[in-house]
Formats: C-alpha cells, structure tokens, sequence
C-alpha cells in the first residue's frame, strides 16, 4: 500500500479530483495549507505599501492507494495539476504499513 501526498494550486482542485474519480480513486483526504518552493513567494500591493507574501496557498491531497495504483493516479495528478508555470506542485509517494478502518476492524488492502 502507498500514501500519495500531492501539494497543488488550490484552483486546480476540482479538476485533479474528477480525474483521481475517473481513474477510480474511492476516496482522499484535502487539506489547505501554505507554502513555497522554488517559487519563493511573491510581492502584492495593499493600500499603497507593498509586503512580501513568503507563504503561498495551496491544497494538499492525501490519498491511501494500492500499490499497483500508484503509476495511474501519479499521471492522473500530474495531467490535471499541470499548467506549466511555476509553483504547480510536487507529489510524495511514501510506503504505508497498516491500514485500518475504524468501523469494521479491516486491516490491509481491505481496509482502502
């Protein structure tokens, strides 16, 4: 089983989520969050002053999937996120140990 975690641009929400949907993603987890990467923020100008903005806006995915789904959501992703510009978003890939539903007491690959 894998956790795939991907950092996008909060407008592209919909559209990664319908893919993720047709490629027969059940379920994930969305989280707002802040950050920056090689972008590094950017400058905006609010009643005459400007003030650096270090923390962009962003969406966090989590999704809890199948090893054998990685390859498929990671392109469904990376389609729907992409705009060519700076600050589209990375995807994390990391190993998950157990999984369990809380409701049944399913452990593993039935759990997901």
């Amino acid at each position: 089983m894998k956790l795939v975690t991907a950092i996008i641009k909060p407008f592209k929400l919909d559209v990664v989520r319908e893919a993720l949907s047709d490629v027969g993603v059940h379920g994930m987890t969305v989280t707002e969050v802040k950050g920056f990467g090689r972008q590094k923020g950017h400058s905006e100008l609010y009643r005459g002053a400007e003030y650096v903005v270090d923390f962009l806006p962003k969406t966090r995915i989590d999704i809890a999937i199948a090893e054998d789904q990685v390859e498929t959501v990671v392109e469904a992703i990376t389609r729907a996120a992409n705009s060519n510009k700076i600050g589209d978003g990375k995807i994390f890939i990391s190993t998950l140990e157990q999984v369990v539903r809380i409701r049944t007491g399913e452990t593993g690959a039935q759990a997901l």
